[in-house]
């Protein structure tokens, strides 16, 4: 009996203490989710076109970018995507695809995207622009090249994963892939494993060497963090990544080889996802394109943020004085 008296104190203690860590739990992740859904709020538009609601956003003033974000992304990727070409003479306008924030319906394909993405141009009274794709974007930035060439003044694919070979791009262990797949619907699993395991996120989902990003400075780590913590609410962004996943997992019906536009690829010859071979027999296959490959930077070019926004605002200028 004395036994059993000493030890439910214990366990009370114990107890208490359980529910006032699950209660911090909950409220930093309460906070978390709140503060990323506010950073989303009053930023973007909306337009509707004939294949669904389309959400933008614009930044800058000067010669039109349309930058078409990658998976787990939405109009605010694209933004972070597009570097400081805004400040280099550029009108960023980055678009959510279909699927990714309030961009609805369900997603369509590439080429109906496509479709929307000159409506939108037309709604900003937009002629032609540079349009940027980046990873899974860059499908869809290709799908625009073809199906409206008289609108994209150049192309640019930046680290694009297209599955050209029947060989899914995204590259995961079975275990990696129940693990995106579990992520894709759960804010809170996505939440915990940010604070947990930066550097699986890091790894897994933005196919970068987390050493790479350790020995990066400091703006630069921020950059890397801020693409992670931006895939929040990942439950906004749920269909657009299983679209995503359904059109890594076949071969591309996109006939790059029928691009006529001048094209720029860039990727880096340590991301995980493998862009560096797709980008090398991209730049075989479409006739008038150019190829710079980084030795690092990963998927998410860490470190190579300045040098990939002016290859692009070079490249850009190139195609003006030749026009």
């Amino acid at each position: 009996m004395r036994r059993a008296r000493t030890l439910r104190p214990i366990w009370i203690v114990s107890l208490v203490g359980v529910l006032l860590v699950t209660m911090a739990i909950g409220v930093r992740y309460h906070l978390d989710l709140t503060a990323a859904e506010e950073r989303l709020t009053g930023r973007s538009r909306v337009i509707d076109t004939p294949q669904g609601r389309l959400e933008y956003a614009e930044q800058g003033t000067g010669r039109p970018l349309l930058m078409i974000h990658g998976t787990g992304g939405g109009f605010d990727q694209g933004l972070l995507f597009s570097g400081d070409l805004h400040e280099r003479g550029f009108r960023v306008i980055a678009p959510s695809r279909f699927g990714y924030l309030r961009s609805a319906p369900d997603p369509v394909a590439p080429e109906l995207q496509a479709d929307a993405f000159a409506m939108l141009l037309d709604e900003l009274g937009v002629q032609d622009a540079v349009v940027v794709g980046g990873s899974a974007g860059a499908n869809f930035a290709a799908a625009f090249a073809l199906r409206h060439p008289e609108r994209c003044r150049a192309l640019v694919l930046l680290v694009p994963a297209s599955n050209l070979n029947d060989r899914d791009p995204v590259e995961m262990t079975e275990w990696e892939k129940a693990l995106v797949a579990r992520l894709a619907g759960s804010d809170f699993l996505y939440w915990a494993l940010l604070r947990l395991a930066p550097d699986q996120v890091t790894k897994t989902l933005l196919a970068t060497d987390p050493i790479v990003v350790r020995g990066a400075a400091r703006e630069r780590r921020e950059r890397v963090s801020d693409i992670a913590e931006g895939m929040l609410p990942i439950s906004w962004r749920t269909e657009g990544m299983l679209a995503d996943g359904r059109l890594a997992g076949s071969p591309t019906e996109i006939d790059y080889s029928s691009i006529r536009v001048p094209t720029l690829i860039i990727s880096a010859k340590d991301d995980l996802f493998g862009t560096a071979g797709t980008a090398r027999q991209l730049s075989r296959i479409i006739p008038n394109s150019r190829l710079v490959l980084y030795e690092t930077g990963g998927h998410v070019w860490v470190g190579r943020e300045e040098a990939v926004s002016q290859e692009i605002a070079r490249f850009s200028r190139s195609v003006e004085r030749s026009n």
